[in-house]
């Protein structure tokens, strides 16, 4: 029999310390920002029944929770409010008392260090669950933006080291730009959610952040899953009107517009692994169907390797336990 040729690409597998050598692409805990859900009240540490695991927390429990963060290790983390009083245009998201400004200067005040993102957003705050003002049943643009560059410039005053406008409403990184440069807040960075989509996977953090919206939907404002280039034309108004992140939101399903949006911007990009992300795993795991750990690794890697450099996860926290065991 004459002799065969082919390559042996099982050499490079053979031992764990060979395939660490050759590994492509690492998940650090530098990569991770945790998400914290503020609300009112005192000893109020709510778990959200379809989010196992995260909590809304009232202020005198912040600390305890921020502690942890740190402690950790874990660079960042974003602050989403639930507030007590709403009304049609979110009065409280733009309130120098409101409970996400109240949070920010409390945190700050003890972890200088820490970078503390600020979602920047309506829905948790309007008595109807949608990113802006209302009309005859519509979401009115440009009327949101004054509002939504208001709320941006309460939460820079307060601390906030990262603005991160949510709402998709079209020049809304414009607006918040300008109110910040305006209000003097040149090197507060923006941390865009340019390519949100109308997603199915949202629905265990608008139980979290008691955003369901009360009629209709978002589709007007957030993108079709079905469409691609949709989303670099979203990121290419984004990175002109003055955003430095890019957020791809939800990562899972759009590893490809992740990779294609880190081609084409070359800037930092952000994948946010969402609540329905999260609570499918944590279900299977709870009943034993995988194990939440190699799942976890495996799915974040995934988004690394599609091309984020950062990613927003609830499991931010257990993925650095995780990686302290190896």
């Amino acid at each position: 029999m004459s002799e065969l040729h082919f390559s042996r690409h099982r050499r490079l597998r053979g031992t764990a310390s060979i395939r660490s050598m050759v590994r492509e692409t690492h998940l650090h805990k530098e990569d991770l920002i945790y998400p914290i859900f503020v609300t009112e009240g005192e000893q109020v540490r709510q778990e959200v029944p379809s989010m196992p695991g995260v909590f809304q927390l009232s202020l005198d429990l912040l600390d305890e929770e921020v502690n942890e963060v740190v402690d950790l290790g874990i660079p960042a983390i974003i602050v989403f409010g639930v507030p007590n009083d709403k009304d049609d245009v979110g009065t409280s998201a733009y309130c120098d008392h409101g409970i996400v400004q109240k949070a920010i200067r409390q945190i700050k005040e003890v972890h200088s260090e820490l970078t503390v993102i600020a979602d920047t957003c309506l829905c948790q705050f309007t008595d109807h669950g949608h990113c802006g003002v209302i009309e005859e049943g519509k979401v009115l643009n440009d009327p949101t933006l004054e509002l939504l560059a208001k709320t941006a410039v309460s939460q820079a005053k307060a601390g906030a080291d990262i603005i991160a406008p949510s709402n998709m409403m079209d020049g809304f990184v414009a607006a918040i730009r300008h109110g910040l440069d305006e209000a003097g807040y040149h090197d507060i960075p923006i941390m865009s959610y340019a390519v949100k989509y109308a997603s199915s996977y949202y629905g265990p953090f608008r139980d979290a952040a008691h955003s369901s919206p009360k009629f209709g939907d978002r589709k007007t404002y957030q993108m079709d899953p079905a469409n691609r280039l949709e989303a670099l034309r979203e990121a290419e108004s984004d990175m002109n009107e003055g955003a430095d992140f890019l957020i791809v939101k939800p990562a899972l399903s759009y590893l490809d517009i992740i990779r294609e949006v880190k081609d084409f911007s070359g800037a930092p990009v952000v994948a946010y692994n969402v609540s329905g992300e999260y609570s499918m795993i944590k279900a299977a795991a709870q009943n034993g169907w995988i194990d939440e750990k190699s799942v976890v690794l495996e799915t974040l890697t995934s988004m690394k390797r599609a091309g984020a450099d950062l990613i927003l996860t609830y499991f931010a926290k257990d993925v650095v336990r995780w990686l302290n065991e190896k």
